[in-house]
């Protein structure tokens, strides 16, 4: 997946925070409602016009900006 196609940052959108391109819908939004349990098929209901692969490309993002850090806090992981 070719995160980079779909995820954007725009200062002028969200205040720069990665986005679904064309959206307002944020890489930080979708990680949340998975981590709330929420399925790709209750995410794609609420939001028709994000597709499988955004979410996709959210997670992918993600991961490779954890990948890339070199130092996680873990005491605000825990917290």
């Amino acid at each position: 997946m070719e995160w980079r196609d779909r995820i954007i940052s725009d200062p002028t959108v969200l205040v720069g925070k990665p986005v679904i391109k064309d959206t307002r819908i944020s890489v930080e939004l979708i990680l949340g409602w998975l981590a709330n349990g929420w399925t790709y098929k209750q995410i794609l209901e609420s939001y028709p016009h994000i597709t499988r692969e955004d979410i996709l490309a959210a997670l992918a993002f993600a991961e490779e900006m954890m990948r890339d850090e070199q130092h996680i806090a873990a005491h605000k992981a825990v917290a």
